[in-house]
């Protein structure tokens, strides 16, 4: 348990340091290296003889290289599509709810016929693959390597305020999605680990309590396709509205889980909450990408999905101390919808924030292209505030 705890906790630590890396040398490069130690890491765990060592080849070592080739497929997306923006991010990341729903099985077969190692030999066929496929990315917008060694011949590192833009701080717009996202997150992802103890606490074994795995897979991954599909509908921050009704309807499916004493219930409760899971997820880097624009949405990512880690770390533990003191989750469960609503109700704020900013646009006295250009992508009015060369930003979104 503690080896896949903290690999999937090294996953979203790495985020802030994958952002600085995607940006000096690219989305291909980090993408490419980041399977490569993936692969490493996966390779090298299948075939170790005690548990110390799964510790550094698959708990730091793996979960790393997937951190390194995960975040640049996010990044990479927003310099070829803009217009289906959210169409494109559903479809990549309807993905992840495919592996969801087929690979437990898949792992459980080659499991019961191959034992571990070797199962953990197979899926290095998969790490392949993404290495393969990190060189298909071929960024349209310049990283910080390509202008430093257009203007100076060959490559130097920029000063430290530029490799670790902390610049999108001073966004108040994306300051305030930055930190209510994690405020929704210390309850969100209590249903994911604890439902299965749930269901056996209450029903026994008679029930199949895979399927409920199965159903917010399959649901989470038409949501990604529909909400994805919407997204590209709704103008500008106005996007967050959808990350809002999301938190709201999966924090009221937490709080409902305690009161299904039939299991057709759990399941229905199972859907609804997978497809608002799609949802959320499917429009994380377009709104991104509206709140700081192109260049600056990969640290962005990282440093919203660095600070997603404290929640995610401690919110299931907490779950659990609170059924060992009360002898089961329903107090959990009600607890948990909290604080996706809380996270909701402050992430409104953000479209009211944004039409500030326009008016304030408006009111200044700049050349009309310059402002019409503004005021068609608000992602542009962020990097006035982050004081960048708005023609550079033009170029480049």
């Amino acid at each position: 348990a503690w080896v896949s705890s903290l690999s999937m906790g090294m996953v979203f630590f790495c985020s802030p340091i994958v952002s600085i890396f995607t940006d000096l040398f690219g989305c291909r490069k980090v993408a490419v290296i980041g399977a490569a130690v993936g692969f490493t890491g996966l390779l090298a765990s299948s075939f170790v003889s005690t548990i110390e060592p799964l510790y550094f080849t698959y708990g730091i070592l793996f979960a790393c290289g997937c951190s390194f080739a995960y975040q640049p497929s996010l990044v990479i997306l927003g310099h070829y599509f803009k217009k289906r923006l959210g169409l494109v991010n559903g479809i990549v990341t309807a993905g992840s709810s495919l592996f969801t729903v087929s690979l437990p099985f898949l792992l459980r077969v080659l499991l019961d016929s191959v034992d571990l190692f070797n199962t953990l030999r197979v899926l290095c066929i998969l790490m392949f693959i993404l290495f393969l496929a990190g060189f298909t990315y071929k960024p349209l917008v310049s990283n910080t390597k390509d202008k430093e060694e257009g203007k100076k011949g060959k490559f130097r590192f920029p000063p430290a305020k530029k490799i670790c833009n902390f610049s999108v701080f001073k966004v108040l717009s994306y300051r305030i999605w930055a930190f209510g996202i994690p405020a929704a997150l210390f309850g969100y992802f209590v249903p994911y680990v604890h439902l299965m103890n749930h269901v056996k606490d209450r029903f026994g074994d008679t029930v199949p309590e895979e399927v409920l795995l199965l159903c917010l897979g399959i649901t989470s991954g038409v949501g990604r396709l529909i909400f994805g599909r919407v997204a590209d509908y709704v103008p500008g921050a106005k996007k967050i509205y959808l990350q809002v009704a999301s938190f709201f309807f999966i924090g009221l499916m937490s709080m409902m889980i305690p009161l299904c004493h039939v299991f057709g219930a759990l399941v229905a409760v199972c859907l609804f909450m997978g497809l608002f899971d799609g949802c959320f997820i499917c429009i994380m880097a377009p709104i991104a990408f509206e709140l700081v624009g192109a260049q600056d949405v990969s640290q962005a990512i990282g440093f919203l999905l660095g600070l997603m880690s404290v929640p995610m770390t401690v919110g299931p533990p907490i779950a659990g101390l609170l059924r060992d003191k009360l002898g089961s989750y329903d107090v959990a469960f009600y607890l948990a919808g909290v604080p996706p609503l809380i996270g909701g109700a402050i992430l409104c704020c953000i479209p009211w924030i944004q039409e500030r900013q326009k008016l304030k646009v408006r009111a200044t006295p700049v050349d009309g292209e310059t402002t019409e250009k503004m005021l068609e992508n608000e992602s542009t009015l962020v990097s006035n505030t982050t004081e960048k060369p708005i023609r550079e930003l033009e170029s480049g979104i």
